[in-house]
């Protein structure tokens, strides 16, 4: 299957950017000499955002598109990934340091439609649950900074930091979904759900779901 690249057509999932793509095959094969990789789910077109503009959430209809994430209960128990991120100003974040209160830990590119679109409903819900919930936004543009920063610029979040990982190595880790892909858990870094795809974090029923994680 071959995705056309970010239109406010197509469907909410959309894939990684070649080079990704093309770092992720070359870790498959590499791997391959002595495991086996299940579970990879790319395309190999992947969206371009070299020769499409970056893409946008889709214009205003006056119908509100529907999320099209569904929640994964499979890895429930899973341990919080050790990776250290780092923000445009070098500010460093250790996962496993944020122990002891509930995260969603959410993947997402500025080129990444849905992503775009449900980003402020995640700065919403950062608010609301401030000191209950941390919420971590991890941008997987290629280009790092150089992406994120005006894109954080112009939107004016409140509560959202613009945390990075250009290597794309979270995504990698979480088995090479395609974004958004957000992962909750609770105050022992333990695992309670994933959701590949966006959600609209303002409704009561994801709201509830998020609920899980706190004490």
């Amino acid at each position: 299957m071959i995705a056309l690249g970010p239109s406010a057509n197509l469907p909410p999932h959309i894939w990684l950017e070649p080079a990704a793509v093309a770092r992720l095959l070359s870790r498959v094969l590499s791997l391959s000499l002595t495991l086996a990789v299940p579970g990879l789910a790319l395309s190999v077109g992947g969206c371009d955002r070299q020769s499409e503009p970056p893409a946008q959430p889709a214009a205003d209809s006056g119908k509100k598109p529907a999320a099209a994430g569904t929640l994964d209960r499979s890895h429930k128990g899973s341990e919080m990934p050790d990776f250290t991120l780092s923000d445009p100003a070098g500010k460093k974040l250790r996962l496993p340091d944020l122990k002891g209160t509930p995260v969603l830990l959410n993947l997402w590119a500025t080129w990444c439609a849905p992503c775009v679109t449900e980003m402020p409903l995640l700065d919403t819900l950062a608010g609301d649950m401030q000191g209950k919930l941390r919420l971590v936004t991890v941008s997987q543009d290629m280009q790092g900074a150089e992406k994120v920063q005006p894109f954080f610029a112009e939107k004016k979040f409140a509560h959202l930091e613009p945390w990075l990982d250009p290597e794309n190595d979270l995504v990698f880790h979480y088995g090479g979904n395609n974004l958004p892909l957000s992962v909750l858990y609770d105050a022992q870094g333990r695992e309670v759900w994933r959701v590949a795809g966006d959600l609209d974090w303002a409704s009561k029923a994801v709201r509830a779901n998020v609920a899980e994680a706190l004490p």
